[in-house]
């Protein structure tokens, strides 16, 4: 007997743009080396000068120095502006939300994620091989550590 996710059989998930994952809280958004290479493209803007203007970097859970954008004073995203002005070019953490490692660990965890965000458990449905595909492009583009 397999020990299947709890969500093999796919969740429910469509984005209201309600932008609560974006604004008003403070958080982190992790960058890949592929997320920096498509926002400096996108900003016209070679790497370095990118991640002095826009990038800071924090701790993680293992010690190590990671790769977040910087958040506006008011906790918003730096690229919030009554909607996301990198849309095309936002990073994975921001494509593959809610179908996160950690929220999608446990059936309570979801829920809980659900409280926070109208887009849980309404609209589309997701397989489960899609969310799979979804948790497993973070080990396809980690996190930028230094």
């Amino acid at each position: 007997m397999t020990n299947k996710p709890f969500y093999a059989s796919g969740l429910n998930f469509s984005c209201k743009r309600c932008s609560a994952c974006c604004r008003y809280d403070p958080g982190f958004v992790f960058l890949s080396e592929k997320d920096l290479e498509k926002l400096s493209c996108e900003l016209k803007m070679d790497n370095s000068r990118f991640i002095k203007k826009y990038c800071r970097w924090v701790m993680d859970w293992q010690g190590k120095e990671v790769l977040s954008l910087k958040e506006k004073a008011n906790k918003d995203c730096i690229f919030w502006d009554s909607s996301c002005t990198v849309y095309q070019a936002r990073p994975l953490q921001c494509r593959t939300f809610p179908f996160w490692e950690s929220i999608a660990a446990s059936a309570q965890s979801w829920e809980v994620t659900a409280c926070e965000c109208p887009g849980i458990n309404s609209g589309t449905l997701h397989s489960g091989k899609e969310i799979d595909e979804n948790i497993k492009s973070r080990i396809r583009e980690p996190i930028i550590n230094r």
